[in-house]
């Protein structure tokens, strides 16, 4: 019953509902990714993604199923996108024409110009950063500049290892959002 009140705490906005759905269910779809993936990273990632869209799109969540159910589903396809990603950028066989071909194209390694593009690009992104509140600058900052677990940052900052999942995909979403207004 709690999990329902809280359900619809969560589709009027409620940040404590989600945060109680969020350490509710981590676990369980965590641990469902894991074993699909076998690989931390891509679990946390692929967790984080189904919490996320779970969140956006909770107005479509529909009570007759159980709520872990939906949550699953939503990690499968999170991860079904992720394998079409990954099996587009693999490489195909050529043939021996095409491998001389290729073993004669210039070096393509980057250019003063595309360092510079590279670097205005990160600052641009740093500014965006800046505009984050500081305790959302702080988890991003964290994650993906110093590149530290979830754990990590949790023992770093001294909170709960749920508060920085939120803080995170709350940071990731805002970010997004101050970037789609600037462009």
């Amino acid at each position: 019953m709690e999990i329902k009140t809280r359900i619809e705490q969560a589709k009027n906005g409620d940040q404590i509902a989600f945060t109680f759905l969020l350490d509710q269910y981590w676990n369980e779809v965590y641990g469902f990714m894991l074993k699909r993936t076998e690989n931390e990273t891509d679990a946390e990632d692929i967790s984080i993604e189904t919490f996320a869209k779970a969140f956006d799109k909770i107005n479509t969540y529909n009570p007759e199923f159980q709520f872990n159910t939906w949550l699953i589903a939503i990690a499968k396809n999170v991860h079904i996108d992720l394998l079409r990603k990954k099996k587009s950028s693999l490489l195909v066989e050529i043939t021996d024409e095409e491998d001389y071909q290729a073993y004669n194209v210039p070096d393509s390694s980057p250019s003063a110009e595309d360092e510079l593009i590279t670097e205005q690009n990160l600052s641009q992104l740093l500014r965006f950063i800046k505009e984050l509140k500081p305790p959302y600058q702080e988890v991003i900052q964290l994650r993906y500049f110093q590149e530290m677990s979830y754990q990590e940052i949790s023992d770093k900052i001294q909170e709960p290892l749920s508060n920085v999942k939120i803080k995170l995909l709350r940071a990731k979403k805002l970010l997004a959002e101050i970037i789609k207004n600037r462009r």
